[in-house]
């Protein structure tokens, strides 16, 4: 099921749609993510079509004059997959693959291909694997049409049945064995946090991309891989963490994204544990990003539904030298954009307000890093105040490593 796949751009078209819940930047929004995540997986798009429908046409996803439109331009370009930007359903994904004839995935399919992609540990792989099958098993039937374009249905439909049911039933032993093998590492992970004693561990939460492992590899001085593609990160890295001489475990986690496929949610739930078992969570926060503020609510929606939502927790947004800022005149009369809105008028917004420690960084340039430095010793401090009451003492904060890093 987990091959490894040669790195080899393939053309494809992404398909959307307007509808009553999903406007029109909205849904630019989710177009521009599904490129960069079709990127990711290897493939360059030639063209986007969009459709305005009440809802998504129960046959073929958009109208039959749209499907036709794609069929065309598919096979005049030589595109070899689309892709749709909501999860289709079998008959949905059948009846495209018979129109278009060309490989059809939507967006569950594309995302489980990404995690195949970067799946490292066994682990992590045994996780996608559940996921992948877990998704194949109601769309079996769309991979048996090829028997219907040879030979027909009559007289097929018993073998072809049988077929398929001896298939579903191998996937569902297949199901039930990864359960069990994810049941025995789950135990096994939860022994190793055990075993980490009662050092207050802290973990790095946010959105897909926004720079956790570069944090993650600046604080703990290792080679986390970092890359700027969606789901660089996979497999959770735990590093020890000293920030003036108070010692603490830092942990990175799989980036969260809107539309993450209910299948990966179930597998990487024991993922999570780490994020739930934490005592402090780094919620980092892309702001170059145009909709950070989705990202937020994205992020902490998935936190509330692990019950990790009522933790301590500071924000960090990052990317700030990404982000150049335009000071209006004083003169300019034109309404403010995030283009022209200093930082220091960041600070006096909502973001600078809310109720948990807030500072805005830059991962790679190292800006304002001895504030969030700070930040996170002041807060990993009253956690271990908490549980040792006794031995603060022995900790006290200095900035000897800021200022040698930061030459």
């Amino acid at each position: 099921m987990l091959e490894k796949k040669e790195h080899y751009y393939e053309k494809a078209v992404l398909v959307g749609l307007v509808t009553k819940d999903q406007d029109e930047d909205k849904l630019k929004e989710y177009m521009d993510e599904l490129e960069f995540l079709a990127y990711t997986a290897g493939a360059t798009v030639e063209k986007r079509f969009t459709q305005k429908l009440s809802q998504p046409d129960s046959r073929t996803f958009v109208g039959s004059g749209k499907a036709e439109e794609i069929k065309n331009y598919v096979k005049e370009n030589e595109i070899g997959t689309v892709i749709f930007d909501d999860e289709l359903s079998p008959s949905q994904l059948k009846n495209l693959e018979r129109e278009l004839e060309v490989k059809i995935l939507d967006r569950t399919n594309l995302i489980l291909d990404i995690f195949a992609q970067r799946a490292q540990t066994s682990y992590a792989r045994t996780q996608v694997e559940l996921a992948q099958y877990e998704y194949l098993l109601p769309r079996l039937t769309r991979m048996w049409t090829h028997l219907e374009r040879q030979r027909g249905g009559i007289g097929m439909r018993g073998p072809g049945e049988t077929e398929i049911e001896t298939d579903r039933r191998i996937i569902r032993d297949r199901i039930s064995l990864l359960k069990e093998k994810l049941k025995t590492i789950d135990k096994q992970m939860a022994t190793q946090r055990n075993n980490r004693g009662k050092m207050v561990r802290a973990a790095l939460v946010g959105y897909t991309n926004v720079g956790k492992s570069t944090l993650m590899n600046t604080l703990s001085k290792s080679e986390v891989f970092a890359e700027n593609k969606l789901f660089a990160t996979l497999d959770t890295t735990v590093r020890k963490v000293v920030i003036g001489n108070l010692p603490f475990l830092l942990t990175d986690t799989v980036g969260f994204i809107r539309k993450l496929p209910t299948q990966l949610v179930e597998s990487f739930k024991s993922t999570l544990d780490e994020v739930r078992e934490s005592d402090l969570l780094i919620h980092v926060v892309d702001i170059s990003h145009e909709s950070f503020e989705d990202h937020i609510a994205s992020v902490n929606q998935i936190l509330q539904e692990i019950d990790a939502h009522r933790k301590p927790m500071i924000m960090v947004f990052n990317k700030i030298d990404d982000f150049r800022y335009e000071k209006k005149d004083e003169d300019d009369l034109t309404p403010a954009t995030r283009k022209n809105i200093s930082l220091e008028e960041w600070m006096k917004t909502w973001m600078g307000k809310s109720k948990y420690p807030t500072v805005f960084i830059s991962a790679l340039t190292k800006e304002n890093f001895p504030e969030m430095k700070r930040m996170i010793y002041d807060e990993v401090m009253k956690i271990h105040i908490s549980r040792f009451p006794y031995n603060d003492f022995l900790f006290e904060y200095f900035d000897n490593d800021d200022e040698e890093n930061d030459e």
